[in-house]
């Protein structure tokens, strides 16, 4: 019986450690994505929002919007003080980033365009108002471009979906 067992225990470690390396190698395979490459993916997960009913618009700077909850009062403006939760996807559905990894009651406060942050991002603050939330599809000639920034790979269209808490009112 303990021949039996500790049989069972060497041939369960031993496929750990198999599937460990195969998932090691796949990893070193990655390859980051080519402008056309990136091109079509954004394309289809337009279409697949297109699809699901969604109401495409964009921002002056071509930033792609949903309108997910509608919010009351000003739109945000630069030099604003914002108090925004987001969460931020690669277009792939994984999560990179998130208000709430950042702090404490899940917000992030920040003055719109000082500093300014990927030109996508502010840009699609500028569409928002109070209590409102947003989805965000912001091709990489708006966030990253072709050099890419720590984990953001180069030619990566990045998703965010926003909740604007409070607009302060520069003036």
């Amino acid at each position: 019986m303990k021949t039996k067992n500790l049989l069972q225990l060497t041939i369960g470690l031993f496929s750990v450690i198999f599937i460990s390396s195969c998932l090691d190698g796949i990893d070193e395979e990655v390859q980051t994505p080519t402008r056309a490459q990136e091109i079509q993916l954004l394309n289809t997960y337009l279409d697949s929002l297109a699809a699901q009913g969604n109401d495409i618009d964009t921002t002056d700077l071509g930033v792609y919007y949903v309108e997910i909850e509608e919010g009351e009062g000003d739109l945000a403006q630069s030099g604003d003080t914002l108090t925004v939760g987001y969460a931020g996807y690669f277009i792939e559905g994984q999560m990179f980033d998130s208000s709430n990894y950042n702090s404490e009651d899940g917000t992030m406060e920040f003055v719109l365009e000082n500093p300014p942050f990927i030109t996508g991002w502010d840009s699609g603050m500028k569409v928002m108002n109070e209590g409102s939330t947003y989805q965000f599809v912001v091709p990489s000639e708006h966030a990253y471009g072709s050099t890419g920034q720590g984990m953001i790979p180069p030619y990566s269209t990045l998703i965010f979906v926003v909740k604007m808490f409070e607009i302060k009112s520069a003036q």
